[in-house]
């Protein structure tokens, strides 16, 4: 049977821990899910990594020729903070990455709307 968005969110949800912003750990790698011009409107959490959603597949396929990887991706290990404008897509791209193989993966709680309304800083973002 056809899943909704919204069933997706939320089976990403049961699978993946949420992070709050305020406890996002430093050092994490933290991944933006969102496309260029929406990040561009709602500003970048500092240092992260702009993947959008739609390639994070194959992103993060160490399987993939090299020049199709990212760099960031190739340690299935390492700490990974996800986040979108408000946390559904960041729970997608993180149910994804946990069903590559990725074992410390979670996303940010409210996304990046949540992380500045916690009173944290972003970046304006040029792409």
């Amino acid at each position: 049977m056809a899943k909704t968005f919204m069933e997706s969110v939320q089976e990403a949800k049961a699978q993946v821990d949420a992070v709050a912003p305020a406890d996002v750990p430093e050092g994490a790698l933290v991944i933006d899910v969102r496309d260029a011009a929406d990040i561009k409107a709602g500003g970048i959490i500092p240092g992260a990594v702009p993947i959008s959603l739609g390639t994070l597949g194959f992103k993060g396929d160490v399987t993939m020729p090299a020049e199709m990887q990212h760099p960031e991706l190739g340690d299935h290990d390492r700490e990974i903070v996800v986040t979108c404008a408000l946390g559904a897509m960041a729970s997608l791209g993180g149910k994804l990455l946990e069903d590559m193989g990725y074992n410390n993966v979670r996303y940010v709680e409210g996304g990046t709307e949540g992380w500045k309304q916690a009173g944290l800083d972003v970046d304006s973002f040029e792409d």
